[in-house]
């Protein structure tokens, strides 16, 4: 496998830099042109080799990445940056025509972080990406000032395979309906596994729960 070396880094502005890999000129035109519009700094390639190389010499904030592509689709580009520790804290936005569930699982299993259905609001891309930034800057600010945990339990907890799927996902910062999308379940479902699980560790709602998965180590979703 062939070792790529990273440095995380930013423009002196502070101007986040977005890696958009598509094999549409016209989506990666209008793409780029409203991303960059909203003040984001944003490097295309045309496919997943594309956009290894052009990670030799930067590695972006976030990546936008087409699932179907010539020479390295999106499954096989996500793969190898979630390879490298070097890379694998990389957020990734999926960007597919293929939306059956089954397409879903994959895409969110292989190791995006939000999938998304070609075609597509703008405004829902951007809003996207915000989140998803903002997502990591809270973990990385975490990891920079060097918190210590604090959701430490009192008690064990013992998640069933399912639950310990469903609490990934709330780590990742999905919605009840977009979780039970994804897992090809209902709604009521995912509300119930939410319920048994805060009842388990005694927290009092999502957003504890999905940073006590965070900082358990259970927020990773892996294939």
């Amino acid at each position: 496998m062939t070792t790529f070396l990273f440095s995380k880094s930013q423009t002196v502005d502070n101007q986040k830099r977005l890696l958009l890999i598509d094999d549409d000129p016209n989506l990666i035109l209008l793409v780029k042109d409203y991303l960059e519009f909203r003040g984001y700094e944003v490097i295309s390639a045309s496919n997943g080799r594309e956009g290894l190389e052009a990670m030799r010499n930067f590695t972006p904030d976030l990546i936008i990445c087409d699932v179907m592509m010539p020479e390295m689709d999106g499954y096989t580009f996500v793969e190898t940056i979630r390879s490298n520790s070097a890379t694998d804290w990389i957020p990734v936005i999926f960007l597919s025509a293929r939306g059956q569930t089954a397409d879903r699982v994959r895409g969110l299993n292989t190791g995006a972080d939000v999938y998304m259905v070609k075609p597509f609001e703008p405004e829902e891309l951007v809003a996207q990406v915000e989140s998803a930034l903002k997502h990591m800057d809270r973990l990385l600010q975490v990891q920079n000032i060097g918190i210590q945990p604090i959701m430490k339990l009192d008690r064990e907890i013992d998640l069933t395979p399912t639950e310990t799927k469903v609490i990934q996902y709330v780590a990742q910062g999905m919605s009840n309906r977009e979780i039970a999308d994804a897992l090809g379940v209902s709604q009521r479902t995912i509300e119930s596994h939410v319920s048994n699980m805060l009842g388990k560790t005694g927290l009092h709602n999502r957003t504890e729960l999905a940073r006590w998965a965070i900082e358990s180590g259970l927020g990773k979703i892996r294939p």
